[in-house]
């Protein structure tokens, strides 16, 4: 199995790491210690690049393959997963063992951006060699390569090796062999210098998990099965459209691919045919059901030709209408919002153009509000847009602006007749209601005259604005006996259109 291929920029940071681990043999100086920083960062950077790459690899495949072919798609995606998991169980144990070491280094210096004891050789050894954790990454680094290289494919492991490994280094001369933990953490490493190393494993380990995923995530691409049956389909937008309004349908093979010879015609009629597709598009001049069944013709291999027929196809060309439907009562009353529906059948709301002659009307998406000011007739247009942006005028309609009834005026819930002395005492202001009617509409009182007959007694006539009896009418009714006569007069209200109206007199008689 042969290395992956290596960017310029991963080769350079190989070779300075391998430099760097050469010097520290022979001095320990601040210039070495702060290419070890920057050695960190570079990898750093890279390891961050990578998995950039990862993620726009799993979003990729999650937004395509994974919804178009869950079935397929969803055990290698299982598989990528796992192999992400096993990269980030070891990634964080090196974090661990790096965050160890920084603290043992008494944390960074905001000067030189290193830990503060960079330049110590005890901490790595102590950490590493003499409480075993070396011994431990080894294994967890061997382990964690050979479950990643399981995930591949038998023809993805060849030619496949990766660069993430923790082996011995062969022997120096006079037969002394070194561990792979000793050669990167023991006698003379600085502290720095083993942060390095870590961050190293670190990049390995990123870019080994990356070639892995997209071996992994690449096997969707690869041909599963062979095109070898067909079937015709037919796909319309609608099956219903308006008169003036084009009829378009698809008509394909279901395992066509951009490179097929077919040959598409419907009802003799040839059809251009673009990525194993043919579009279908007839006039609809005429109102009516139609029928039509398309023909596709394929060349074999052999090159004899197969022929593929589609279902027999209806679509029904009706008349443009619309629907315009005042949602409480079949006119337009000033002074108060008008809700109205509108609707063309076949026809997306959001495609119709609703216009108002006599008003002023907002809303959207079949759901309007009128609003009207002067008696006589509004006319409701509505247009649609067709396909191709084309703008047709389907309904007009015609309702007619009346003003808002007089209210009832009321007092103590009666509009006249017979009332009790005492409810009559007990009453302070009259109302004005509109009773049966559907709009929530409010007329306020300005003024009226209050005219109290007792029996064998002069007339007491009173005047007040509002609707709340003053208090001169109040202690007149105070005393009113069985007999006495109540009368509201020359009663002044506006409604919610700002008119004011003259409303009937209420006559009470008190028992």
């Amino acid at each position: 199995m042969a290395s992956i291929n290596e960017t310029p920029r991963q080769k350079m940071i190989g070779i300075l790491y391998l430099v760097l681990l050469g010097m520290i043999a022979l001095n320990v100086s601040t210039s070495v210690l702060d290419a070890f920083k920057t050695l960190t960062t570079s990898l750093q950077t890279s390891t961050k690049n990578v998995q950039g790459n990862i993620d726009n690899n799993f979003a990729a495949f999650e937004s395509t393959k994974l919804q178009s072919e869950p079935e397929r798609a969803r055990p290698i995606y299982e598989r990528a997963k796992q192999a992400r998991k096993y990269a980030d169980d070891l990634d964080g144990y090196i974090v661990a063992i790096k965050n160890l070491m920084i603290d043992d280094g008494g944390g960074y210096d905001s000067k030189t951006g290193d830990v503060k004891k960079r330049d110590n050789q005890d901490i790595a050894y102590r950490l590493m060699i003499n409480q075993g954790r070396g011994k431990k990454l080894k294994d967890t680094i061997n382990a964690t390569r050979d479950k990643m290289f399981a995930l591949l494919s038998p023809i993805d492991q060849q030619g496949f090796t990766g660069t993430l490994s923790a082996i011995d280094p062969p022997k120096h001369k006079g037969g002394i062999r070194k561990s792979w933990e000793m050669a990167n953490f023991g006698d003379g490493m600085p502290l720095t210098a083993a942060i390095t190393i870590l961050t190293k494993i670190q990049a390995d380990l990123k870019n080994d998990e990356a070639t892995v995923i997209r071996k992994i995530l690449g096997q969707m691409d690869r041909a599963v099965v062979n095109l070898d049956q067909f079937a015709a389909v037919a796909v319309a937008p609608t099956s219903y459209v308006i008169q003036g309004q084009p009829y378009t349908a698809q008509v394909f093979l279901t395992a066509s691919d951009s490179k097929a010879n077919s040959q598409i015609s419907v009802n003799g009629q040839q059809l251009t045919v673009t990525d194993g597709k043919g579009m279908y598009t007839v006039n609809t001049d005429k109102e009516g059901v139609y029928t039509w069944s398309g023909t596709i013709k394929v060349t074999q291999t052999d090159g004899t030709i197969k022929t593929y027929q589609t279902p027999e196809e209806k679509y029904q060309v009706a008349r443009p209408s619309a629907v315009v439907s005042p949602d409480k009562m079949n006119v337009f009353y000033i002074g108060v919002p008008n809700p109205v529906s509108v609707s063309a059948p076949g026809i997306p709301k959001e495609n119709l153009r609703v216009g108002i002659s006599g008003g002023s009307m907002s809303g959207a998406n079949g759901h309007y509000t009128v609003s009207v000011s002067q008696p006589g007739t509004a006319r409701v247009t509505v247009s649609a847009v067709l396909e191709g942006g084309k703008v047709q005028n389907i309904s007009t309609s015609e309702f007619r602006v009346k003003r808002i009834p007089d209210p009832r005026v009321k007092f103590g819930g009666k509009s006249g007749g017979r009332l009790s002395t005492v409810a009559l005492k007990s009453q302070n202001r009259i109302f004005a209601t509109l009773d049966n009617f559907d709009f929530d509409a409010k007329f306020n009182i300005d003024r009226f005259t209050l005219v109290i007959v007792r029996p064998r007694a002069d007339a007491m006539v009173l005047q007040t604005s509002g609707n709340v009896l003053s208090g001169a009418m109040q202690s007149a009714m105070n005393n009113i006996v069985p007999g006495t006569r109540v009368i509201f007069d020359n009663i002044i209200a506006t409604g919610p259109d700002g008119m004011k109206r003259q409303l009937d007199a209420v006559t009470l008689t008190a028992e």
